[in-house]
């Protein structure tokens, strides 16, 4: 019994966000103290580390499960399925349901119950619900949907991503250039036909020393209420943990596959930093001791940003439906999927398309 993708959607919001948008900011330390380098210098130095020059925030009627049922709508389309033979939608987020204008997490009922009822799917043997497990989140979704179709309990199910952190950024920090929002979500169905499908996966948790590395933390400008807290992070921390950690995992993904590096088409990997992600795959492929192939690793950061659990199912989107340059899949293709996030979690999935 195979696991297959046989339909994907994305929902990229359209309010775009440039990095000349960050230029009348006021940005602090997380000391409080403003920076000496001018917000031209900063912006410059972070497009040269991340990538980004600009990404998508959520138009003032959006949130959360509005974009994740706009996805879903279109992974079903997709597969051509009818909504009431799905066993499960497993909807993998951070921060729930945000309007804007606040700052309040809305996760009664959880997204998953929103979307099913937004589809207007009337069975109530499918099962919908959510997963909180950082950036990796919707890679998650996916393990968990493999494994319930391998133990017999499951025969179709819709994964989704979806995320509005626009709606949780300290806009005095600097590292809120860095995030955006998203959706993307993917049907995958057992087969007993063919060789496609998910070969194998891994996922890891790492708390001893790592678990706060992304936090909830009050505002870098001065005088402001701690009580009211906003995304943060330990970005060197998170950077160094990844490209140790991460190409292990995806090894570990890979070992049990069975499947040489030389089979290995293309590597899709959390869009998080333009820089660590390129380090991350030629660590991956030095553990083989062979060289990185060209063109193995399709990015979309530059234009979309980091949209936390929607960025691997939206990339993957835009490769299926062949419209990121110099990227393409055929039939029999190895592909392996990545993750990194809070938690600290990591998780990688080995896949034939």
């Amino acid at each position: 019994m195979n696991s297959v993708i046989t339909g994907i959607g994305s929902y990229i919001p359209s309010v775009v966000k440039k990095n000349s948008d960050f230029l009348e900011e006021r940005f602090y330390s997380d000391k409080n103290e403003p920076y000496e380098a001018t917000n031209e210098v900063i912006i410059e130095k972070f497009q040269a580390i991340t990538g980004i020059e600009e990404r998508r925030y959520a138009s003032d009627d959006m949130d959360s499960s509005c974009m994740a049922t706009e996805a879903s709508k279109k992974a079903i389309a997709d597969a051509g399925i009818d909504v009431e033979t799905l066993d499960y939608i497993i909807l993998a987020q951070n921060f729930g349901d945000i309007k804007k204008g606040t700052i309040q997490t809305d996760i009664l009922p959880s997204l998953a119950s929103r979307v099913k009822h937004n589809l207007k799917i009337k069975n109530p043997n499918c099962v919908a619900y959510d997963i909180v497990f950082g950036c990796p989140g919707w890679l998650q979704g996916v393990i968990q949907a493999d494994l319930f179709i391998k133990a017999g309990a499951a025969k179709r199910c819709l994964v989704i991503g979806s995320e509005t952190l626009s709606r949780v950024l300290d806009m005095h920090d600097r590292d809120s250039m860095i995030y955006s929002d998203g959706a993307g979500a993917c049907i995958i169905e057992a087969k007993t036909n063919g060789n496609s499908g998910i070969l194998s996966h891994a996922a890891v948790t790492h708390t001893y020393d790592e678990a706060n590395y992304l936090f909830l933390g009050k505002s870098n400008l001065p005088n402001t209420d701690p009580n009211v807290r906003y995304i943060k992070m330990f970005g060197r921390k998170i950077y160094e943990f990844s490209l140790t950690n991460v190409p292990l995992a995806m090894k570990t993904a890979l070992d049990k596959s069975g499947v040489d590096i030389k089979d290995v088409k293309k590597v899709f990997i959390h869009q998080a930093n333009e820089k660590m992600d390129e380090a991350i795959i030629k660590r991956f492929f030095r553990l083989y001791k062979t060289p990185t192939p060209e063109h193995i690793m399709p990015m979309s950061i530059h234009l979309l940003g980091n949209s936390s659990v929607a960025t691997v199912p939206t990339l993957l989107d835009l490769v299926y439906k062949g419209k990121l340059e110099n990227h393409h899949l055929h039939k029999g293709d190895i592909i392996i999927l990545a993750s990194v996030g809070a938690g600290m979690n990591i998780n990688a999935v080995v896949y034939k398309y």
